[in-house]
């Protein structure tokens, strides 16, 4: 079981590499493509979430109906075909059309849901931090490796080691991991504005989209402010500042992964990073608009950087596992893809405002703090996602469910256990057994 997590983990975390890799220095190379302008270049580094916000739910539906691997490996196609465009792309037009195209093998939520097929609830946590460290993980070698990269060898570079990786990932799904797991649902099926309209999906669709719109922000802005603004670093000394964020991002990831499962501190800890996203943007406004000397204002950008990145790392392991628990086994694929596109649509529409306040970074600050603190009212709404159990009983139990019982959230069979999935707040697991006469 541990093999096919860590081999789907670095799939998805190669797919991220793919698309990380080259954010934290897009912006400023694509002001030398042809054609460039505020607008385009905002547009350039978030239209790949465009595709993905539209695609993840249909991606999603036809992982549910053909299975896993074969949507896998058409939206690995996909992407290296958009990354070779981007490769050889000569204006920002051309470059724009790669990205697209490389949003459009949006299989992120797939690869979530075949985790979640393989692994039972109670160890998914585990799983899905896993995944989370192999994401921040290729987030942080990105943030190291793409500003040395890209100086040395030139943008194209970086499009194309993610293009080679690609082709690595269909050979390691096809040739390492074994079928997919066949899951027997017992499930009438849940309309799709259902699982828009669910409280809690909903609050954490909203969690995804806040986070990937501030960090695609971040990305654009953070490079035109330490090489244009404050005029200290060079493009390729950006990694001076992102290894410094990275260790902090590591620390964070590493107490979210152990504390958000192990000790059912999920919402607690999303809580915690969007506080650290706040604090990050009050120090931005801060040290741009206060009357520091260059060098305070530069070291206060600096710190806001690295807590931006340590409210970031505390919420990457632990999301998506959030997410899976609020819905149902044959809902995951759909559900996953809808979460996943409400953070897509926050990538795109980071990137958006990032052309649109290209010059007015101070002014976006201020406005992007002001949304977070309504989020983090928000969030305190969530229901912890610990509160929900499971019952594994024997594939040969009959149920008695002549009645419904208040409390089921799900139940349906893997290849080795009949599952019930409850409610802990509202029936306990002995007065369930009464219930269900096992």
């Amino acid at each position: 079981m541990l093999k096919n997590i860590f081999i789907l983990s670095f799939i998805v975390a190669t797919r991220f590499f793919g698309l990380f890799i080259v954010l934290p220095v897009l912006s400023l190379y694509a002001l030398n493509l042809k054609g460039a302008n505020d607008f385009l270049i905002g547009m350039l580094v978030g239209i790949y979430a465009l595709t993905q916000m539209l695609l993840q739910t249909p991606f999603g539906m036809l992982s549910d109906k053909i299975g896993r691997k074969k949507t896998m490996l058409f939206g690995l196609l996909i992407f290296i075909i958009g990354s070779l465009v981007c490769s050889f792309a000569s204006d920002i037009y051309m470059m724009i059309f790669g990205r697209l195209l490389q949003g459009s093998g949006a299989i992120g939520a797939v690869a979530t849901a075949m985790i979640s097929d393989f692994v039972p609830e109670e160890k998914r946590g585990k799983a899905m931090a896993i995944m989370g460290s192999f994401i921040g993980i290729s987030f942080a070698t990105s943030m190291l490796i793409a500003p040395i990269m890209s100086a040395k060898f030139g943008l194209s570079s970086l499009f194309d080691l993610s293009a080679i990786l690609s082709f690595l990932c269909i050979i390691l799904l096809f040739a390492f991991l074994p079928k997919e797991t066949k899951i027997i649902h017992h499930n009438e099926k849940t309309p799709l504005l259902h699982l828009f309209k669910d409280k809690n999906l909903a609050l954490m669709n909203l969690t995804n989209f806040m986070q990937k719109m501030l960090m695609s922000l971040a990305f654009l802005s953070i490079p035109i402010v330490l090489v244009k603004g404050f005029g200290i670093f060079k493009e390729d000394e950006l990694y001076k500042v992102y290894i410094l964020a990275m260790l902090a991002g590591f620390f964070a990831m590493g107490l979210a992964g152990s504390l958000g499962e192990k000790r059912g501190l999920s919402k607690q800890i999303l809580i915690l990073g969007v506080l650290f996203f706040i604090l990050s943007y009050v120090l931005f406004v801060v040290c741009l608009l206060a009357n520091f000397s260059l060098s305070i204002a530069n070291g206060v950008f600096i710190v806001a950087v690295v807590i931006f990145f340590i409210g970031f790392n505390l919420h990457e392991p632990i999301m998506q596992s959030c997410a899976s628990k609020f819905c149902k086994v044959n809902e995951k694929g759909v559900a996953l893809g809808i979460f996943n596109s409400f953070g897509y649509c926050g990538s795109f529409i980071g990137g958006l405002l990032g052309g649109l306040f290209f010059n007015n970074f101070d002014i976006l600050c201020i406005i992007l703090a002001f949304f977070s603190i309504i989020w983090l009212i928000l969030l305190c709404f969530l229901k912890n996602p610990s509160e929900f159990k499971n019952l594994y009983l024997s594939l040969d139990t009959k149920l008695n469910l002549n009645n419904q019982i208040l409390g089921i959230v799900d139940i349906y069979k893997n290849t080795k256990y009949l599952v019930i999935k409850f409610d802990s707040k509202i029936i306990n697991e002995i007065s369930l057994k009464e219930m269900l006469k096992i």
